[in-house]
């Protein structure tokens, strides 16, 4: 059999569309957008129709015969299938076509090649491609697998090569999970600190291209990648910041999602997608300007659930200024916001998305009836510095009464930052405070 010698990108490809009735319908323009984001120069779009999928070619012979004429023609030298394939229909087409063929699977692990900065991310895509390879080795990498090794330096028990590169990628898998395992363990300890401290996480979750990372920038004034392109970011990235209204939170931005993700893709980013399963609250970022935005929604709620995401969701429905959508926030029961319209570039509706937030944090959020004394206006100026004041008011005394909507940790921390006597402005009903304030207490006896 021909070896066919992988390059970096940027070969020229034809694209292969199937749609089989027995299976899930895929979306031609985003598997375009899938080939150009990994480089791919577009010379042919095939679409083929199947009742079921064969055995041998995925495809039938006929159009088998009809894409290696186009191979011919067109002197393509990649056919990318937006399905998965199995190991032998590789072996086949390539052998019919005389050129590389590769699936969906294989489409998005390049991509995922390409985006990868970080060391997590690195070795999450390295695990997953070699995942994906240790099925595929028969096509010949390396040269003639089944030619067992032989010379000075190279003479063993009679392994073949195809035996010999199996175990070394078995070996490479195992030492990839332990290194993973430290990184999830790092990552565990951040989680364990910020728990302990009550500071609530929100996640970014959404489709890819859904304006997840545009939205993250603008909430946390960062610097993310973000471009109008699949999977433009693939790193988890976490920012602590000052909500106005909400106080310190962590933000968490995470890998886009997408359709047809096979199980060991999910399972091999198990641990960006863990900032989801403890994540105070999920922010489902949708595109809301996207023709096939129940299908996303629908691949994004497939995922949630095949890693055990459960916490709240609050849908956001981004790009209304190209959806035509006006900014506003619908609920599903009185005080339980469901949807917030908006636009992360254009900046319209993210006042609404504060509030919807907040609402969804009211079980993290505690009101907090305050006597301020004339001497401790710095306090007044940082609460009004997070917008998390409702209501105020001035006693006969002097004193000041503000009504306030804040975590128990965020207050506390205000209250010790500004060396204030607790006992002395507080006047709590809510119990758990007065849990705050004994521990508080105790620690300064």
């Amino acid at each position: 059999m021909e070896n066919f010698e992988q390059r970096q990108h940027g070969e020229r490809a034809i694209l292969v569309s199937v749609s089989v009735q027995l299976l899930d319908d895929l979306d031609a323009e985003e598997f375009r957008l899938l080939a150009q984001s990994a480089g791919a120069e577009i010379l042919e779009h095939v679409s083929v129709q199947r009742q079921k999928p064969d055995p041998k070619f995925f495809i039938g012979s006929g159009k088998v015969e009809e894409i290696a004429e186009l191979v011919r023609a067109l002197d393509a030298e990649l056919v990318i299938f937006d399905h998965s394939l199995s190991p032998a229909q590789e072996r086949n087409l390539e052998k019919v076509l005389k050129c590389r063929v590769i699936d969906r699977t294989g489409l998005i692990l390049d991509i995922f090649a390409l985006r990868a900065r970080t060391h997590e991310g690195k070795l999450q895509v390295e695990l997953a491609q070699l995942k994906h390879l240790s099925t595929r080795l028969i096509r010949g990498f390396t040269g003639n697998l089944e030619q067992q090794k032989g010379g000075i330096g190279l003479r063993g028990p009679g392994e073949s090569q195809l035996e010999t590169d199996r175990r070394l990628i078995r070996v490479r898998i195992t030492q990839l999970k332990d290194k993973l395992i430290k990184v999830q363990q790092t990552r565990l300890q951040g989680r364990a600190a910020r728990q302990k401290a009550a500071i609530p996480t929100i996640s970014l979750v959404g489709y890819t291209n859904a304006g997840k990372s545009t939205l993250f920038n603008i909430l946390a004034k960062s610097d993310v990648y973000a471009a109008d392109q699949l999977f433009a970011t693939l790193d988890p990235t976490l920012r602590r910041l000052e909500w106005d209204g909400i106080g310190t939170v962590v933000l968490a931005d995470t890998v886009g999602f997408v359709r047809n993700l096979q199980h060991d893709l999910v399972e091999s980013f198990k641990a960006t997608l863990e900032e989801t399963l403890e994540a105070t609250l999920l922010l489902h970022v949708v595109d809301s300007s996207s023709p096939n935005m129940p299908e996303q929604i629908e691949a994004v709620e497939s995922v949630l659930k095949e890693i055990g995401a459960d916490a709240p969701i609050l849908h956001v429905y981004n790009k209304i200024d190209l959806s035509g959508d006006t900014a506003k926030i619908t609920y599903k029961a009185p005080e339980l916001p469901d949807r917030v319209y908006l636009s992360a570039h254009s900046g319209q509706g993210l006042d609404l998305l504060s509030q919807a937030v907040q609402q969804c944090l009211m079980g993290q959020l505690q009101q907090f009836d305050l006597v301020l004394k004339p001497a401790y206006g710095k306090l007044r100026t940082q609460l009004y510095t997070l917008n998390v004041i409702q209501s105020e008011h001035y006693d006969d005394e002097g004193d000041l009464h503000l009504s306030v909507c804040i975590t128990p940790h965020k207050l506390e921390q205000l209250i010790k930052q500004a060396h204030l006597p607790l006992d002395e402005i507080v006047g709590a009903k809510s119990f758990l405070f007065h849990r705050v304030l004994e521990e508080f207490e105790s620690k300064q006896e």
